[in-house]
């Protein structure tokens, strides 16, 4: 490149809260292919792009994250006259990483996120989410590695994610967060808790999922207040714990999890969602909350009237 893109401005320092703000002032709401059903690129199982764009819209969101690359146009021009004239905007692009396994990956994974990255930073967002490798495939439930990493895999994931967020800054001027995710291996309190501790706090911030981090058994709010500072972004989500149960019982792997509704509408599963908004707020900055839920495969007028009611209930929580 020829010269840097502008840096984001850094992460404010808390501030009082004024008697006037609303309760959740500090948290702007959005959605996400996710919560469409999209999980690929390319499926016929899923809505067209133009009508995801249109119905979050119509939903009543303003901001959105990028989903899959190549499900929404890669060209920005394109894509910012389409956001534009629904009255949209991007929060954030999603890249999926392997790096526990080592440098020898690290020219194909920059290569994958540096198209991805390219198309954020041209859509004006200044967050990058990065996914783990799944040790088993989230479509299929094939285990692909070992559940479990060594430590020589620790130092590796580790190590190799500062140096993705220290390229992603310098290059494209956006902050990584990094998402905690069922069937990775960044999943439960004991791995989300080993990761933070092993990363620089000014290069590494954490997508918080409250889904994926209930499903794994952790405390959404116990990890905003212990961890605060390295909360970045928020996924909002929520899952049946009826139905987590058998899949907990079963080991069922996430992919059919998914399809049996492990992930439900709010406000009928786990964990509340307002505690953790508030938790949220009281960091005292500036926060994205975007709702995902997971629906892959679901029936095309699925999700529309789920992200209208949605909306409806995070407005009477305050957001």
């Amino acid at each position: 490149m020829s010269s840097l893109p502008p840096q984001p401005p850094p992460r404010s320092e808390p501030e009082p809260e004024s008697e006037s703000e609303s309760p959740l002032s500090r948290i702007r709401i959005g959605s996400a292919p996710d919560s469409w059903g999209v999980w690929f690129p390319d499926d016929p199982r899923q809505v067209p792009w133009q009508r995801f764009l249109d119905e979050v819209s119509d939903a009543g969101y303003e901001w959105i994250e990028l989903g899959p690359y190549g499900y929404l146009p890669t060209d920005p021009a394109v894509l910012r006259e389409e956001t534009a004239r629904r009255g949209l905007a991007v929060s954030a692009g999603t890249v999926f990483t392997g790096l526990h396994r080592g440098p020898e990956v690290w020219e194909s994974t920059w290569e994958h996120v540096a198209d991805i990255a390219a198309l954020t930073r041209a859509m004006g967002a200044e967050h990058l989410v990065v996914i783990p490798a799944f040790w088993r495939d989230d479509k299929t439930g094939a285990v692909l590695e070992d559940s479990t990493l060594t430590p020589t895999q620790w130092r590796s994931l580790t190590a190799q994610t500062e140096r993705l967020a220290h390229e992603v800054r310098e290059r494209f001027g956006l902050r990584i967060v990094v998402h905690p995710h069922a069937d990775t291996h960044i999943d439960t309190e004991e791995n989300v808790t080993r990761f933070l501790d092993a990363t620089d706090a000014s290069l590494v911030s954490l997508c918080l999922d409250t889904g994926h981090y209930a499903y794994c058994g952790g405390d959404s709010v116990e990890l905003v207040e212990t961890y605060g500072e390295r909360i970045g972004y928020l996924h909002l989500k929520q899952v049946d714990p009826l139905v987590l149960a058998g899949v907990r019982a079963e080991q069922v792997p996430f992919g059919p999890a998914v399809a049996r509704g492990v992930m439900c509408e709010p406000p009928s599963g786990v964990p509340a969602l307002e505690p953790v908004l508030a938790a949220a707020q009281r960091l005292g900055v500036d926060l994205f909350a975007i709702v995902e839920q997971d629906m892959y495969p679901c029936p095309p007028d699925k999700p529309l009237p789920i992200a209208r009611r949605t909306r409806a209930f995070l407005r009477s929580c305050g957001a």
